[in-house]
Parts: structure tokens; C-alpha cells; sequence
């Protein structure tokens, strides 16, 4: 989840807002790569979730990275939150998940160098303290009441928010985890391309990166759990937004939407003031029941644009949300597969000529299908299979046309991140597959091994 905004004026006129947004505009050689993963942390002896205080805890692995790596800290209340260091940070999710929001890199070679020294960072401190962390798309095995909610305002007005829009909103606060990259655009037109597409192909991105088959400590019926508590969340900020394929889709057009997506809160004073459910239209007005007279800064604006949640998310940058959290090699993919797509002009325009073609409703069921089919999945005579394939390939041209290398120049481009993808396409399975073979197969039922077996 995002940390609170700062730094912005007043906003005066309407016409601000979308040009905040229009400040993410940049030359290609500005464009860089921003990777977030999160993962569950729990306890080695009694595989129980990590708790916030205590000798075993959240608040001891922060603790730890914050002393023996030289992370600053992040407070809220005087509790740790958080850590910053060299344009990165770690933060908490409301279940207690650790997540990476990596620095803006400029390959993907320098990306999954970050992931590993963040994950060996994590592990030295955590093996001290028989702790160990696991990355899937759901909690397999804990229930609501064993997930702790972490000590930030934010996360206990939506947790209170979530328990009254959709089903599933508060199972997505705390069972389930993401891999998503940040990516950045030239221009308006570049960024209704990249959007479109974005959205479009985001069912590909949740079938190849499937990896949440369990619940509750047992099979779910679905290769992404994950998908489906999305889908099933909250209508009103969440899914494929229809209105990004329109005719004349722009900056504007997007803060259209974001103003009709209900508030949360306004941050004031290191602290979260309630406006769940308000309008940030009346916001504009000074007619906000929270701060009456009082109007928006730009960072209020920051911050509400981090309240809504669609499968892909416009800021100054834009951010792939449609994938499961998983194991090591698929962190390094899910970069390397958007930035194949969206990064060479030539792969952009291939990936838009994939999908350019299919109404919402296509979109839509394509989500739907991947969720719970993985690659299996068929929607009006469009095999995900086959779907996954010609974008696996496209992202491949599109990393060798770039052309990035890594190593000192031994390794001449990023094409080898999308190892793990390809081999997914060649054999029709998913990590949901994998992780499904053994339950039935050599776990023989027993789904406390996955601890073991798939922790990094």
C-alpha cells in the first residue's frame, strides 16, 4: 500500500489535476522500471502469521534492516512502519505482508540485483529470529481472525470501509499478496496506448503469474484466489475500466474517474482523518463533511489517486496490478514481461494489434477466465494459451530490440527474465498447477509443507 504524499500547493483551478498526471511525461531515456513485491511473513516453528510486536514479529525484521542494513525508519505514532533507503522503501501491508517498492531502475538486470539483495537482507535477519517469508497470492492456509492488522491509520479506515462494499475487501487487506511494476510514459498518446494495452493484457499477466490455488488449507477451485477477491472487493474503484478504450481517453478522462471513486481519507498532521465514502468533488468545493471549508492540495489529490484500485492504475506512472506474488524467478519476470510489451514502440504496436480488436466484454471474461482456469481458460474462441504465447514472444522481441545489457556486457540483453514465462507457455502450467500437483501428489494433502518447499 502507498505511503502518504507530500509536497504539493493548493489546487486552484480544475485543470491541475489532470496535469499532475501530465508531469509524468518523459523522454525515453528518462523512462525507468519501478518493481513492488510483497510476501507473508511467519513463524518457523508454528507456521502462524508474524504478529506486529514481540521477539518474532514484523516489528523485528523492520528492526533488524533498520540496524544492520542501514534503512530509515518510517513512523506513524511512534510505531515503525517502514523503511527508506537509496529511492526504495519497505513497507507494511495490513495482514502484516512485507512488501519491496523498489527504486526507479533503469534495466531489469538492476531490478532483480535489488530483489536479491533485498531478499538477502530479509533472510539474514529473519533466520536469526526463526522467522521466514513465503510469496504467494493468498495466505493458503490462515483465516481472517489469525491476521493481524497493522498499526497504521489508513488501514483501519479501510479495514472498516472494506466490511461494507463488496465481500472481499477485507480478505484482500490481509490473505493475499501482488508482484506489479511501474512503468513510465512519453506523452498522453503514449499513455492511452500503454494503458490500453495494459488493461487489456493483464488477464495474461494473471494466468502466467497464477499462484493461489488454496485457501483456508485447502484447494480453492481457482489458480488465482486472488483475482477473484479483486473482482469481488469493491465495483466502485476496482476492475478493467471500459472507459479507457474510448475515443478521446486522456489525462482528463481519468481524473474524471478517480473523482467519482468514494475517499477514504485526508492526511493532515501525521494523521488519517476520516472521509470514508465522501466526495472528493465536494473536496474541490470546500464542502468535504470531514474539513468543512477546507479545500484539496495537490497531495491530497496524490493520494486518493492510491485509493482506487483498477488492473491497471494511472499516476505519473503506471502500475500492473493483475499479478499473484510468487517465487523468486517470477519477481524478475513480471518487469521483464511489461517491459517487453511496453518499452519498444515496435512491441507496443504489436501488443495493441493483439488486442485492439475485443470489445469490454471480452476483456472482462478474459479476467474472469484467468482467475480460474490459468492458461486453460477460453473465452469467443481465444485460447489464454495461445494468447499468453504471442505475448511472451512480443515481450521477447521487445527486451532484444532494447537490447539492454547486463553482467559487464557478458549478457547482451533482458530476454532471459522471461525464462520462467516461456516455460509456463511451453508446458500449459502455471505455479498454481505446480503447487496443485503436489498437494494431490506428493504432499499427499498436507499443505503445511508448501512452507518449507516455497519459502525464498
Amino acid at each position: 500500500m502507498s505511503i502518504p504524499q507530500s509536497g504539493g500547493g493548493p489546487i486552484e483551478r480544475h485543470e491541475q489535476l489532470a496535469a499532475y498526471l501530465e508531469e509524468g511525461c518523459k523522454p525515453k531515456q528518462d523512462w525507468r522500471i519501478g518493481t513492488e513485491h510483497e510476501k507473508f511473513g511467519y513463524c518457523k516453528d508454528t507456521l502462524k502469521p508474524l504478529p506486529y510486536e514481540g521477539d518474532r514479529s514484523i516489528h523485528a525484521v523492520l528492526a533488524g534492516l533498520r540496524d544492520r542494513f542501514g534503512w530509515a525508519p518510517v513512523e506513524e505514532d511512534g510505531k515503525l512502519i517502514g523503511l527508506v533507503k537509496d529511492g526504495a522503501n519497505v513497507s507494511l501491508e495490513p495482514g502484516g505482508a512485507l512488501e519491496l517498492s523498489g527504486a526507479p531502475l533503469e534495466t531489469i538486470h538492476q531490478t532483480c540485483d535489488e530483489v536479491n539483495e533485498h531478499l538477502r537482507e530479509v533472510k539474514e535477519v529473519s533466520d536469526e529470529i526463526g522467522v521466514g517469508f513465503i510469496g504467494l497470492g493468498a495466505a493458503p492456509i490462515w483465516t481472517h481472525d489469525e491476521m493481524p492488522l497493522m498499526p497504521k491509520g489508513r488501514y483501519k479506515l479501510m479495514d472498516a470501509y472494506m466490511s461494507r462494499v463488496g465481500t472481499t475487501g477485507t480478505t484482500m487487506m490481509r490473505r493475499t499478496c501482488t508482484v506489479q511494476v511501474n512503468l513510465d510514459f512519453g506523452s498522453e498518446a503514449d499513455m492511452v496506448q500503454k494503458m490500453r494495452v495494459a488493461i487489456a493484457l493483464q488477464p495474461v499477466a494473471t494466468a502466467l503469474f497464477a499462484n493461489s490455488p488454496f485457501f483456508e488449507g485447502k484447494p480453492n477451485g481457482m489458480k488465482s484466489y486472488r483475482s477473484w477477491v479483486w473482482r469481488n472487493m469493491d465495483e466502485a474503484r476496482t476492475g478493467m475500466l471500459p472507459f479507457v478504450f474510448d475515443e478521446g481517453f486522456g489525462f482528463e478522462a481519468y481524473v474524471q474517474y478517480a473523482l467519482d471513486v468514494p475517499m477514504y481519507f485526508v492526511y493532515r498532521d501525521g494523521r488519517y482523518i476520516d472521509a470514508l465514502g465522501q466526495s472528493f468533488r465536494d473536496f474541490l468545493k470546500g464542502e468535504l463533511p470531514a474539513l468543512p471549508g477546507e479545500t484539496p492540495t495537490l497531495s491530497d489529490w496524490a493520494d486518493h489517486l492510491t485509493t482506487a484500485f483498477p488492473e491497471a492504475r494511472l499516476k505519473k506512472f503506471i502500475e500492473m496490478r493483475g499479478a499473484d506474488g510468487g517465487p523468486w524467478r517470477r519477481l524478475c519476470a513480471l518487469p521483464a514481461f511489461w517491459v517487453g510489451l511496453t518499452y519498444d514502440q515496435g512491441a507496443l504496436d504489436a501488443a495493441w494489434d493483439l488486442v485492439k480488436g475485443w470489445d469490454a466484454e471480452t476483456r472482462q471474461a478474459l479476467r474472469v477466465s484467468a482467475g480460474e482456469q490459468g492458461l486453460a481458460g477460453e473465452v469467443n474462441g481465444i485460447r489464454m494459451h495461445d494468447l499468453a504465447r504471442e505475448a511472451v514472444e512480443i515481450a521477447h522481441a521487445g527486451l532484444k530490440a532494447r537490447a539492454r545489457p547486463g553482467s559487464g556486457g557478458m549478457v547482451p540483453d533482458e530476454t532471459h527474465f522471461l525464462n520462467a514465462l516461456q516455460e509456463s507457455v511451453a508446458s500449459g502450467q502455471t505455479p498454481a498447477d505446480e503447487l496443485l500437483a503436489h498437494y494431490h501428489g506428493d504432499w499427499h494433502g498436507d499443505l503445511s509443507r508448501i512452507y518449507a518447499a516455497y519459502s525464498y
